[in-house]
């Protein structure tokens, strides 16, 4: 279906329309979906490069294309990679769209997990712990994005063998 909305969008508004820059990225998540996850990141890649140069490299679907490219390097296992772009992102989100919007906090999960999986596991705790009471003040305590970041704290409390601080942490 994507297959065909993407040529039905280039037929009608062009290959370089923001519309069909979306109808680009949602087949490269679907990829990614699919457990297809190289030809994501190089669709997302591709997809990021007509963004920038046709939107702007602050536009807020360039920034979500990029923090789609860092999910995406995260789950092919190129930690350090992904680390290093969600840090960029992270930088780049907080000064376009604020510290308190979705997509920023996003970034500030992706990151602190990110660390985790770095083995910067004390780095990835002190980011959890400034991350949650912002998740907590504006999506409220009982979002699933709040309740998702609670989970991956007391799994980090767990990694470093302090079960008991992620037992009562909540």
């Amino acid at each position: 279906a994507f297959e065909h909305l993407l040529a039905d969008r280039v037929r009608v508004l062009g290959e370089y329309h923001p519309r069909t820059l979306e109808a680009r990225a949602s087949l490269a998540n679907q990829l990614g979906q699919a457990g297809r996850v190289s030809e994501a990141i190089t669709a997302f890649e591709q997809v990021l490069a007509d963004q920038v140069r046709v939107l702007g490299a602050d536009h807020p679907s360039t920034l979500r294309t990029r923090g789609r490219i860092v999910a995406y390097l995260g789950q092919a296992g190129r930690t350090a990679e992904a680390l290093a772009a969600g840090e960029t992102l992270l930088r780049d989100d907080v000064r376009v769209l604020g510290a308190d919007h979705e997509n920023t906090l996003a970034a500030r999960h992706t990151v602190a997990s990110l660390l985790r999986e770095a083995g910067r596991v004390a780095e990835a705790i002190d980011a959890y712990k400034q991350l949650l009471p912002d998740l907590s003040r504006v999506l409220g305590p009982d979002h699933p994005d709040y309740l998702t970041a609670c989970e991956n704290y007391a799994g980090t409390l767990g990694v470093v063998g302090r079960t008991a601080e992620s037992l009562t942490a909540f």
